[in-house]
């Protein structure tokens, strides 16, 4: 297991970092992917660090809170150095039935945040983080809240999920002329069979030294190996489209998945496996966030930091899964060749 700084901090965290939405016997919106019981939990958390895993991150709304109590009871029943563990958790989605219940604001960030720390059972969260945007709230308020928590020594980091270069870069702004606290991480999804990212974002991460945390890298189960061109209903949850989230684009996806297949082979790897290592040869990548709801799930995926690709390989995976041109991206890079250092 490596070790990567997050972002323009001297934290480091895992490579792989453990994801909790599969913790939660509760439903939800969120209950197509949960189901873990604490038993479960303790096992599955207890194998991570065992593999050298420092970083778990969970969120408030993940099986309605249940997520962050069996993750802060597992780390318990494990007997856990508190210190030892990254622990990252998130505030912004709907935690009751008012109408201030949800959110950027700086009532429902310190309610959240207190409620989080009673849930996870400790006095102080890592890496908090924004779960989206909150076009109601003023980035000000927001990043100030947060600045608060950090002053408070409540929390240690803060980092934001789920938003456009525009806002991030706006918030970064903010911060910095506000003398703010500043993200120094985002959480977003980026996979080999869903790129985007790489448009704005990643360029983005890159110049202001801003951490990824990568969520859903297996594009929801779908390039877990089980789908195939053929057998489109395995099951799991996109079969049957039961929980057919985060879109794909199938048609480019089995593509990729027919040229990872022989690949895995030949290493004595899986098709998944090869997906997350992919990720992890991204110079943008901090962490690579894996969830599993069964033990040789989790198993699998920490087979990824073993993986090794030739540069021909990498070369025939970017050519497989490459995003389509379009400007500015095009124009930027045909006239960038007079002013290369």
């Amino acid at each position: 297991m490596k070790y990567n700084l997050l972002g323009n901090t001297g934290l480091k965290v895992s490579e792989l970092c453990l994801g909790t939405m599969t913790f939660g016997t509760t439903g939800g919106r969120f209950g197509a992917i949960s189901g873990v019981d604490q038993a479960g939990a303790d096992a599955l958390t207890k194998r991570a660090l065992d593999a050298g895993i420092n970083f778990i991150d969970t969120a408030n709304v993940y099986s309605e809170g249940h997520s962050e109590e069996i993750t802060g009871q597992a780390l318990h029943n494990l007997g856990i150095n508190r210190y030892d563990v990254v622990l990252a958790t998130k505030v912004r989605g709907k935690m009751g039935d008012g109408p201030n219940d949800a959110g950027l604001t700086r009532k429902h960030i310190i309610a959240q945040a207190e409620a989080s720390l009673k849930r996870l059972g400790t006095d102080y969260i890592d890496l908090y983080q924004t779960h989206s945007f909150d076009p109601l709230t003023p980035w000000e308020e927001t990043l100030r809240a947060l600045d608060d928590l950090v002053r408070s020594g409540k929390v240690r980091y803060i980092g934001a999920s789920n938003v456009a270069a525009w806002q991030l870069m706006k918030a970064l702004g903010v911060s910095h002329y506000q003398h703010l606290e500043k993200y120094v991480s985002l959480q977003a999804y980026y996979t080999i069979a869903g790129r985007e990212l790489e448009r704005e974002l990643v360029p983005l991460l890159l110049d202001q030294k801003v951490g990824l945390m990568v969520w859903s890298p297996l594009a929801g189960g779908f390039l877990s190996g089980k789908y195939t061109r053929e057998n489109q209903q395995a099951e799991g949850r996109r079969g049957g489209n039961n929980f057919d989230f985060p879109p794909v684009n199938k048609d480019l996806a089995f593509d990729i998945i027919d040229k990872l297949r022989p690949m895995a082979e030949a290493k004595g790897s899986t098709v998944a496996a090869l997906s997350l290592a992919w990720l992890l040869h991204q110079k943008v990548v901090s962490t690579v966030i894996i969830g599993a709801k069964k033990m040789e799930q989790l198993q699998d995926n920490l087979k990824a930091v073993d993986v090794q690709f030739t540069p021909e390989e990498l070369q025939q995976l970017d050519e497989v899964s490459k995003l389509a041109p379009e400007y500015p991206g095009w124009m930027l890079e045909f006239t960038k060749g007079d002013r290369q250092a």
